[in-house]
């Protein structure tokens, strides 16, 4: 059976100067129009993301009408708020800095983690330079592995410990971790608010579609411009936006657990070159034997990653359901 697209390396290739120009667009339509807002504000995190949106957002409302707002906790790298404020220079944009941990503190959001973990490993102290992630097995094209999360700690002296979370304990790791996520969403409507602006989300394809976003987290927006881009073509919007070097070249990170934690090893199981080509395959229906001579992978790989892909979106589909209302009667 023929395939009903062209499949080949350069398939998810895109127009960065005719996608850059339909998103503002997009944005102006209905952020000023529809939602009669003045303009916009940016969580930005010294990712690639909400560097791409920040960049957007400025060419759709100006300079002037753009707050980014970097938002860190106790467990942020330090480098995500200097590539923020490098990025705030690079826009001409003046950036709002909200120091989270004192929220997060009320919250309870580290003890509540902390205790699930020191079920785990009853010596882990964070105080005392233990830290911790959560990750998922990383041989999707290998086995047929199921997205059970494992723990991993670092103690101070380097040694790092695993051992696999059960549903309970996970469920209450990232429970507890989501305080995050929501606590900036507040935030972000505060100063939105105080501007009669709109929030501008920065999820990409990956994160809406296969539920990598916390709801009324930080998938609680009012404009999601850069939902419909895979990942690698958030990287040429980038490049064709100008956006630093530094941030491009950056490995994708949560920056939401203490130990340094990438995209891949979280959630997504496999780089997004892989990732995307497959997804985007899956999507456009390409024959299985077609997409195994592009990509030099066996028909076995290709269908386990087009089932990890079919599994996440149907676990998430509720994050992405508005809330269901009755017909009046």
């Amino acid at each position: 059976m023929k395939s009903p697209v062209a499949f080949n390396q350069d398939a998810l290739k895109i127009n960065p100067s005719h996608e850059t120009d339909r998103i503002v667009q997009f944005m102006q339509q209905w952020v000023q129009k529809k939602m009669k807002r003045r303009g916009a504000v940016v969580g930005i995190s010294g990712g690639v993301d909400s560097a791409v949106v920040l960049a957007l957002s400025v060419r759709a409302f100006g300079s002037k009408n753009v707050i980014p707002v970097i938002m860190p906790e106790k467990d942020s790298d330090p480098m995500s708020t200097i590539l923020a404020h490098e990025l705030s220079a690079t826009y001409e944009v003046e950036p709002i800095l909200e120091n989270m941990t004192g929220v997060l503190e009320a919250f309870d959001c580290y003890r509540r983690r902390d205790e699930v973990i020191r079920r785990l490993l009853p010596e882990y102290e964070a105080d005392k330079g233990f830290k911790a992630k959560i990750v998922l097995p990383q041989d999707l094209l290998e086995t047929g592995s199921l997205n059970i999360f494992s723990l991993v700690v670092i103690k101070p002296n380097g040694q790092e410990e695993k051992c696999p979370l059960s549903c309970r304990d996970m469920l209450e790791i990232v429970a507890a971790s989501n305080l995050k996520q929501r606590s900036r969403m507040s935030m972000l409507y505060f100063h939105a608010e105080t501007r009669q602006f709109a929030v501008v989300g920065t999820a990409n394809k990956n994160e809406y579609e296969q539920g990598f976003f916390v709801k009324q987290g930080d998938g609680g927006v009012d404009i999601q411009p850069i939902a419909h881009l895979f990942k690698t073509q958030i990287y040429q919007l980038a490049h064709f936006l100008g956006v630093p070097e530094s941030i491009r070249t950056r490995i994708p990170t949560t920056d939401t657990y203490s130990a340094p934690c990438d995209q891949q090893e979280f959630f997504y199981r496999l780089p997004f070159e892989t990732l995307d080509l497959l997804w985007f395959a899956k999507e456009h229906r390409v024959p299985i034997p077609e997409v195994a001579d592009a990509m030099a992978l066996s028909e076995a790989q290709i269908k386990r990653v087009f089932d990890d892909i079919a599994s996440k979106e149907r676990a998430t589909e509720y994050l992405r359901i508005p809330p269901p209302t009755l017909e009046p009667l």
